[in-house]
């Protein structure tokens, strides 16, 4: 990635992440921590469902200014910094509401994701740049803003979060739409088909996203997650005396695992991602794939990964420290596709797939019979072994990959289409 800002915006490379972003980042974390300690306040599943529904909102709210700033964002403009500046008000606000929510009070966390998205509609109608029209992101935005005022008021209101989410994802990044004529039904394209329409760049340029931009946005988000882990071992030698190992063991084993998965994604699934994105000229329905979506879950998983460490620390852990720890690796490693071999799949290499990821959940079991900080040092060692597993996987996929990541991709999908 150079040095140059472009916030014209190719599709490659040229732009770089703002020092506003940056701070606004500073917001999420302290938001996102908020979402790991109620898990640990209340070490359950049906705690750890509402904890996943939570981060989603919080999500999608970072995501509007990550693509806000995308696509049209400038450091050197005023009006572009003042968005973001103005945004961390009301995310401040719901961070330090979201206990509340859990308690099922949450009516000002409510109201302050109405203001973000308020702030956010503001953003999209300020003229940008000639040729670049955010009338319909503004609008859904508006009324995203409406959803979560009229839930702040109206009791049981989780529908209508999920409703304004789920509408958000549908404007957000929008890709091409072939025309139709009226009344025609829309026939369902072939997995090639899909291929093809992922690859190729969008036919108006001002759709596109910034490949290197996007990847470092969330390339700089996941490590921020990552460091909520950190942080979490890290606070536990406050509490405990210096002569106990098996703290030290744990201390030492969430340390590695941090180290692993921050392996497992930059070494292999990070630089696969942003290679794919660039060669499609920024295709933001591959964007919406790659990262809206698919980047959802395995954030959500450092996040219980940490609350499940944090248990395993306590002087006496819950039996749920350990399936939060092994169910949060499992959806990491599921999410960034860390065992799927490129290439034509072999009923064995699918077989295999599974059978690690069951591995993976299993290691919890182990809670029953021995202490939860040598738990942790297991999965720290099967972490650092799936990681090494991997990065053969990506090693060889970069390498057949070339300089031509689309001949690769377009070889893989014919492979599969002979295969099926």
């Amino acid at each position: 990635m150079t040095d140059v800002e472009d916030p014209g915006g190719s599709a490659g490379h040229g732009k770089r992440v703002g020092w506003v972003e940056l701070y606004l980042d500073l917001v999420f974390v302290f938001a996102v921590a908020q979402v790991a300690h109620g898990i640990v306040a209340d070490p359950h599943w049906m705690r750890a469902l509402a904890a996943l529904g939570l981060f989603a909102t919080l999500w999608w709210t970072w995501i509007g200014f990550a693509v806000l700033y995308n696509r049209r964002g400038d450091d050197s403009r005023a009006a572009d910094r003042l968005f973001v500046l103005a945004g961390t008000i009301p995310c401040g606000i719901a961070a330090t509401q979201a206990h509340h929510v859990f308690e099922g009070h949450p009516a000002v966390f409510a109201a302050a994701m109405a203001g973000v998205r308020l702030i956010l509609a503001a953003a999209h109608r300020w003229p940008a740049r000639p040729g670049l029209d955010q009338s319909r992101i503004s609008w859904g935005y508006g009324f995203s803003a409406v959803l979560f005022g009229v839930s702040a008021v109206v009791p049981h209101s989780s529908a209508l979060w999920a409703f304004a989410l789920l509408q958000e994802a549908g404007f957000l990044l929008l890709g091409d739409r072939p025309a139709r004529r009226r009344g025609e039904r829309p026939e369902r394209p072939t997995r090639a088909a899909r291929w093809r329409m992922l690859l190729k760049p969008p036919s108006d340029p001002n759709l596109a996203v910034d490949s290197a931009h996007l990847a470092e946005r969330f390339g700089l988000f996941m490590i921020l997650l990552l460091g909520e882990l950190v942080i979490t071992v890290g606070t536990a030698a406050l509490e405990r005396p210096a002569d106990d190992f098996g703290y030290w063991a744990s201390l030492v084993a969430g340390l590695v695992m941090a180290g692993a998965l921050w392996w497992l994604y930059f070494a292999s699934a990070a630089r696969i991602y942003e290679r794919m994105l660039d060669l499609s000229g920024g295709n933001p329905a591959l964007a919406y794939s790659l990262y809206a979506v698919g980047h959802l879950f395995p954030a959500f998983a450092l996040l219980l990964i940490a609350a499940g460490v944090n248990l395993s620390l306590h002087e006496y852990p819950p039996q749920a420290a350990a399936w939060f720890t092994t169910a949060g690796l499992t959806m990491y490693l599921a999410g960034t596709r860390v065992f799927s071999v490129p290439g034509r799949p072999r009923w064995y290499a699918g077989l295999g797939r599974i059978a690690a990821l069951a591995a993976t959940v299993c290691l919890a079991f182990l809670g029953r019979v021995l202490p939860a900080p040598t738990v942790v040092v297991v999965i720290a060692v099967w972490a650092v072994l799936s990681t090494v597993v991997a990065a053969g996987i990506r090693h060889r996929a970069l390498d057949r990959m070339g300089d031509d990541p689309v001949a690769f991709l377009r070889g893989i999908q014919e492979e599969r289409l002979r295969g099926s």
